[in-house]
């Protein structure tokens, strides 16, 4: 098959839609398809082929609601031309997706939209985006959700919407087969204490403060939490998260350290193998990949009811989500976790379990692949 991709970013920028495309795509290369991804032009990428995918870049910033500037045109052209058997549109709410909307009728492909959870349905500024949406799903041939339960598939079923797939998100069997625990040494962290660990861009929205702040008040001795977490244009909470992680350090006479990292990927799948617990106080999601990788790490997950947080723990058993998130409630079940050292290898083991079986990439794709491969077959029989 010819299949286009089309996301906001794409690699080398980093953050959950990026991983999830670039993962589907890759494996769809190695599985014998032509890809192409249609993306925002990026300074620091250094080729438009990567593992076999074909990156077209443009120029273009914005959505729909905000406004768009650039090259639209020429994606519009571009998306009209191509000599493709089918996109796929990865969330909306950007400019990927927003531009393809007025053209859907005019494209001789088949079409799927991966909304990516609707995280502004409830913004006001959004509300004649959200009443003009369900006339643009319906001209999807398929909706893919990453949930059962979440915002997006929640307000298609509203609208008596049910061209609709369910493929979960997942994490990479390459990355974490085999684990790598060399991630204590190089950050002189004691094997004998505990290693906290949460992975979220520092956009204001991944409730870091709320975990550095749990992380203080729990009751567990000598201990580090590690985030890891990039900025995302404005640096929104790092300045915040570095002036409290001063705080917690002064506050338990530096019994407890908190470090804030940005390392490479391989020290980022380290961290994930070598860590005790992952704690999440996201505030919105969709659905979390990090979970998933925290289940292939065999690290125990504590979250919050962010996304589809509560199915994944169900689908993997390895997780805990606290239906209200505060830095007490999170402290609290820090230090049950913790505490439970059979609970958490039952978990660590469950997840590992669930993770191998339904859960990496390699699946994963396979189901896009089956979507795609049904839309594709059903669209030549009609063309007969």
């Amino acid at each position: 098959m010819k299949i286009l991709h089309t996301v906001e970013f794409y690699k080398p920028s980093t953050g959950g839609a990026q991983e999830v495309v670039r993962q589907i795509s890759e494996e769809l290369v190695k599985r014998g398809h032509e890809v192409t991804v249609a993306t925002t032009k990026l300074a620091e990428r250094s080729s438009t082929i990567i593992n076999g995918v074909r990156i077209e870049e443009f120029a273009i910033a914005g959505n729909a609601v905000r406004g768009c500037t650039g090259e639209i045109t020429r994606y519009q052209e571009f998306l009209r031309a191509g000599n493709f058997d089918l996109m796929m549109n990865y969330a909306a709410q950007q400019w990927a997706t927003d531009l393809v909307y007025p053209v859907l009728d005019k494209l001789p492909y088949q079409k799927v939209l991966a909304p990516c959870g609707f995280s502004a349905l409830s913004d006001p500024r959004y509300d004649s985006y959200f009443r003009d949406l369900p006339d643009v799903l319906r001209k999807y041939d398929r909706l893919i959700f990453h949930s059962n339960c979440g915002r997006d598939v929640e307000f298609a079923r509203s609208h008596e919407i049910d061209q609709c797939s369910v493929v979960s998100n997942g994490a990479s069997l390459e990355e974490f087969e085999n684990p790598d625990f060399s991630f204590r040494h190089r950050y002189s962290i004691p094997s004998d204490q505990p290693l906290l660990l949460t992975v979220g861009s520092h956009t204001g929205a991944k409730g870091h403060a709320v975990t550095i702040d749990a992380f203080r008040r729990a009751k567990i001795g000598p201990a580090t939490l590690v985030i890891i977490g990039n900025t995302v244009g404005m640096t929104r909470c790092l300045a915040q998260c570095r002036m409290q992680a001063k705080l917690t350090e002064i506050a338990t006479f530096g019994k407890k350290r908190v470090l804030l990292l940005n390392p490479p990927r391989k020290d980022v799948v380290s961290a994930y193998d070598s860590a005790d617990l992952f704690v999440f106080a996201s505030k919105i999601e969709c659905s979390p990949i990090v979970l998933f990788e925290a289940a292939a790490s065999r690290t125990p997950f504590l979250s919050s009811d962010c996304g589809n947080a509560a199915e994944i723990a169900g689908w993997t058993g390895s997780g805990k989500v606290l239906p209200v998130t505060t830095a007490d409630t999170m402290a609290k079940a820090i230090e049950e976790l913790l505490g439970d050292k059979p609970r958490l290898q039952s978990m660590a083991e469950s997840g590992f379990r669930a993770w191998k079986t339904r859960f990496t990439w390699e699946n994963i794709a396979a189901q896009y692949e089956q979507v795609y491969a049904d839309l594709v077959r059903c669209a030549q029989i009609r063309l007969r």
